[in-house]
C-alpha cells in the first residue's frame, strides 16, 4: 500500500511539473512575441500588445493547467500560496521547477523565430544597452530615469497588487469572478496591471517570468552584462516574492476577515436545499492545488484543497 501511494505521489508530481511548464511556457511565448514585435518589428508591435500578449498569454495558461496545478506561472504566487498554507512546501521545488523550464525554453523559442529580425536590428551584435539593444526582448531593464531601489519599490507594490486582486478573484466567501471566467479575469488583470503599472520597471512581477530569459541571454550571446548592467538582475527575483506575500497577507487581515461567516443554521439548510435523491459518490477524482480556483482564504480554515467544492461533491483531501 505505502508503495502505491508513493507511486501516485510521484506521478501527480510529474503531472503538476508538467502543467506548470506547458502553461509557463505558453504563457511567456505569447508575452515574449509580443516584446520582441515591439522592438524589432518595424511597426508591427506597440507597448498596449506587449500587454495584451502577457495578458491573455496568461488567461491561455490557466485554460491549460488550471484544473491540474492551478497553473501559477509565477513563484512569487507560488511561495505565497505555500506561505499562506494553501498548498504544501514539498510542490514548491516542483512548481517553480516548471515554471523555470517552460520560460527558459520560451525564451529559446522566440530567440529562434525572430532571430533574422533581431540580428538585423543591432547589425548582428546581441548588445544589452543603447538604442540597438535586444536583451530587453527577454527580461525586464531599469529604465535610465529609475534607481535600483525605486524600482525595487515598484516591484514590491505592483506583485502585491497583483497578488491582492488575484485572492479577491478567486474568494468564493467574496465577490468572485463567475465559473469558468476565471481565466479571462485574471488575463485582464494583467493587462490592466502593464497598462497602469508597467511603465518603471517593466513589471516583471515574477521570478519566473524573469529569471530564466535573462539566463537564456547569458549564453546565447549577450553575455554577462545581462546580470552586470544596472545590478538590477536580483530585483525581480526578491522583490516580487516580498510583494506577493505583503499582498496576500493584505487581503487576508483586511478583507478576509471582515466577511461574515455563515452560521451552521445556514449551512444546513443550504445542504438540505441542495440535497438530491441520489446515492452518494464513492469514488472521487482528484483536485489539484490551484490559486486559481475559488477558495476560501480564512488564516485558520484548514487547508484541504483549493478546489472549489459544492456541497454535494466529495471532499477532496490533500494526497500529502
Amino acid at each position: 500500500m505505502l508503495k502505491k501511494v508513493k507511486i501516485m505521489r510521484e506521478r501527480m508530481m510529474v503531472r503538476m511539473f508538467l502543467a506548470e511548464f506547458i502553461s509557463t511556457y505558453v504563457m511567456m511565448v505569447f508575452g515574449l512575441g509580443a516584446v520582441a514585435h515591439n522592438i524589432v518589428g518595424a511597426g508591427f508591435g506597440s507597448y498596449l500588445g506587449v500587454n495584451l500578449g502577457f495578458g491573455f498569454g496568461v488567461t491561455m495558461g490557466v485554460h491549460l493547467a488550471g484544473s491540474i496545478s492551478g497553473a501559477h506561472m509565477n513563484a512569487a504566487v507560488t511561495f505565497t500560496t505555500c506561505a499562506l498554507g494553501r498548498m504544501s512546501w514539498k510542490k514548491f521545488p516542483v512548481y517553480v521547477l516548471g515554471q523555470c523550464l517552460g520560460s527558459f525554453m520560451a525564451a529559446a523559442t522566440i530567440f529562434c523565430l525572430f532571430y533574422i529580425p533581431i540580428m538585423e536590428h543591432c547589425g548582428g551584435e546581441l548588445l544589452v544597452t543603447g538604442p540597438l539593444a535586444t536583451a530587453d526582448i527577454f527580461a525586464t531593464y531599469l529604465p535610465d530615469n529609475m534607481t535600483l531601489w525605486r524600482g525595487f519599490l515598484d516591484e514590491l507594490v505592483v506583485t502585491g497588487m497583483l497578488e491582492l486582486c488575484l485572492l479577491a478573484i478567486t474568494d468564493k466567501r467574496n465577490n468572485p469572478a463567475g465559473q469558468g471566467t476565471e481565466a479571462l479575469v485574471i488575463g485582464v488583470l494583467v493587462i490592466v496591471i502593464g497598462v497602469s503599472l508597467g511603465m518603471n520597471s517593466g513589471y516583471a512581477i515574477n521570478p519566473s517570468r524573469d529569471l530564466p530569459p535573462r539566463f537564456f541571454t547569458f549564453i546565447a550571446g549577450w553575455g554577462v552584462d545581462v546580470f552586470r548592467t544596472q545590478n538590477w538582475w536580483w530585483v525581480p527575483v526578491i522583490a516580487p516574492i516580498i510583494g506577493a506575500y505583503l499582498g496576500g497577507l493584505i487581503y487576508i487581515i483586511f478583507i478576509s476577515s471582515c466577511i461574515p461567516r455563515e452560521s451552521h443554521a445556514d449551512t444546513a439548510k443550504e445542504i438540505e436545499e441542495h440535497r438530491t435523491p441520489m446515492l452518494p459518490k464513492t469514488t472521487a477524482q482528484s483536485a489539484m492545488t490551484s490559486s486559481l480556483t475559488p477558495v476560501s482564504v480564512y488564516p485558520d480554515d484548514r487547508p484541504i484543497t483549493l478546489a472549489s467544492t459544492s456541497v454535494n461533491d466529495p471532499i477532496h483531501l490533500e494526497p500529502f
